[in-house]
């Protein structure tokens, strides 16, 4: 996309998807009355609060308030950005997003850079004079070149410029190249490429686009030995996986993930036929990463190295996994013996025997429950309130459900406790009806979220009724979105909220948007309430309009009746949204 998407398209996508659809595919719902309900994916919680609404194609949960359409939810969800998620929904629908000008919000020129890159370094494999150190290390390691082609391996020849060179005869300016994180600048200011004499390995986002590379030293005294793109607009590593989307690219159906520590155990593994291997970019494993996995399978195994490193690395990732572990989700830890990694060891041993070692891996109660042994002795006093101590924490960051009552068990266990005193999850919890009270404390905000959940209610209102005159910044809301609902013939919430994204309004609506209704909708007199609303506001008006022969006729506010009186207060009141 050249430009910004137009509003039209977006209406139009909204009006081919179904956010039920789409959540169900990702989350398994459940039908209640008129909605659909699940666990929220984006915070812990035991009991459902997450709501999607067919009729406002709107989600929204009571325990954390996310709330939006189909496309801020595969923005959360999928991480996306605004134009990715458009995209998205369009593919599904099978629409095209159409091309226009003005200044770009999107990030296709990097990624642009970046594809032509990955092209410059596949082709230097195959013709640069220099190939042949970069072939014979590859071909040392095990590798075809059919899987090198896999996973896009190349190579960045030595030389200070030759990728920045072919790219700007290609039209590439150098600042392009350095914020796609190609070239860097030396001390004295010159640019350079930043991958030189380095095997480089593609890292991809979630469709499959080159938004980072990472290279290996082929010179034992070249440090460091791995080098990664750094951070852009476009990759973010302690978010991104190496080897994810080849995995679901060539796996019809994951049923689980291994983690490794490096690209090449990604690809050895692959080339022995165990496809489902990811790596992380040289980070630790972060929330991020965990969140991301888990969205892709319930099954991870942690595999690393068993040497000090590689135990301090499972433990990490065992500290950060514990608040995704809602039921349901395992995780199990396969340390390797000393002086072994997966690629060496899937090149001794097979597929056969790896996948074997897979099951053996130990799971993550008895790991974390191994590793405090080792800090605090069972079989005295003191280490068995040393081991609840260090224990309670971590059992802390559980979700609420099944799994965290069970390891509240096995610690009363092992440590022999009556007893174990963990605090609940923190989850926030609203009163509904109170909610919906406050959504819905002025007579705007109750019109507004009675438009929003009626959309054909704009049709009966008139385009000069009184109740829309008034110059407040709240009746001129409510009028333009009668406008726009009446200019429609099929008048779309999603859409409509989809208009004043990113505005003061948009905020408004979106809150307004998750008023629910406290009694059967069959039963809720949806035109009587909006008619006395819109007859409220259009007295006022008449009121307005009134007063100065009110006060003339008496001569002073005090001769005015009580119920003149009364009006006249109101009219002071501002219609505030």
């Amino acid at each position: 996309m050249a430009g910004r998407i137009p509003q039209e398209f977006v209406d139009q996508v909204l009006g081919r998807v179904d956010l039920v659809e789409i959540v169900n595919a990702r989350l398994p719902l459940r039908r209640t009355g008129h909605e659909f309900v699940a666990c929220c994916p984006f915070h812990a919680e035991k009991t459902p609060s997450f709501t999607v609404s067919p009729r406002k194609q709107f989600y929204h949960c009571f325990g954390c308030g996310a709330h939006g359409t189909a496309i801020g939810f595969l923005m959360a969800y999928e991480r996306l950005e605004f134009p990715d998620a458009v995209e998205d929904l369009a593919r599904l629908a099978g629409l095209e997003v159409p091309k226009t000008g003005g200044q770009s919000s999107s990030p296709r020129p990097l990624l642009d850079w970046l594809a032509q890159a990955d092209r410059f370094f596949r082709q230097q494999l195959r013709e640069h004079p220099a190939r042949q150190r970069a072939v014979d290390y590859l071909r040392q390691r095990g590798l075809t070149g059919q899987i090198a082609a896999a996973f896009g391996i190349g190579y960045a020849p030595p030389g200070w410029d030759k990728l920045s060179r072919a790219l700007r005869e290609a039209g590439a300016a150098i600042q392009d190249l350095i914020d796609a994180g190609l070239v860097s600048r030396d001390e004295q200011g010159r640019p350079r490429d930043r991958f030189r004499d380095r095997i480089t390995f593609p890292i991809r986002d979630r469709r499959g686009r080159v938004i980072a590379f990472g290279g290996r030293a082929l010179d034992g005294d070249t440090v460091p030995k791995y080098l990664n793109s750094p951070e852009t607009s476009v990759f973010h590593k302690g978010a991104e996986l190496y080897g994810l989307h080849e995995a679901r690219t060539h796996v019809r159906r994951l049923r689980r993930l291994v983690v490794v520590e490096g690209y090449m155990d990604v690809v050895a593994l692959a080339q022995h036929d165990i496809p489902y291997a990811v790596a992380t970019l040289g980070t630790a494993t972060t929330p991020e990463h965990v969140e991301r996995l888990f969205r892709t399978v319930s099954d991870l195994v942690f595999c690393f190295d068993g040497d000090r490193a590689g135990r301090a690395a499972a433990w990490r990732a065992l500290e950060v996994a514990l608040p995704f572990l809602r039921d349901g989700r395992q995780i199990g830890f396969l340390l390797l013996p000393e002086g072994e990694d997966p690629d060496t060891l899937i090149r001794r041993e097979g597929r056969t025997a790896f996948e074997r070692r897979q099951e053996q891996a130990v799971s993550l109660a008895d790991y974390l429950f191994a590793e405090l042994h080792a800090q605090a002795d069972p079989n005295t006093l003191a280490g068995r309130a040393r081991l609840a101590e260090l224990a309670r924490p971590l059992l802390e960051k559980l979700p609420e459900g099944h799994f965290r009552d069970l390891m509240a068990e096995r610690l009363r266990q092992e440590a022999q406790l009556m007893h174990t005193r963990l605090r609940p999850p923190a989850v926030g919890t609203v009163n509904r009806a109170r909610y919906n009270q406050q959504l819905t404390r002025t007579p705007l905000r109750k019109a507004i979220a009675l438009l929003l959940y009626r959309p054909e209610l704009a049709r009966a209102v008139a385009a000069d009724d009184p109740a829309l005159r008034g110059g407040e910044p709240g009746v001129k809301l409510l009028a333009e979105l009668i406008g726009v609902l009446r200019a429609s013939p099929d008048p779309s919430i999603a859409a409509l909220l989809e208009r004043y994204r990113d505005t003061r309004e948009g905020a408004i609506l979106e809150r307004l948007a998750q008023w629910r209704l406290e009694v059967p909708e069959e039963e809720y007199r949806f035109e009587q309430e909006f008619s006395d609303i819109l007859t409220s506001l259009g007295r006022r008006d008449d009121l307005r309009e009134r007063l100065p022969e009110m006060l003339m006729r008496r001569g002073t506010p005090r001769a005015l009746s009580a119920e003149e009186r009364e009006e006249l207060r109101n009219l002071g009141k501002p219609q505030k949204i």
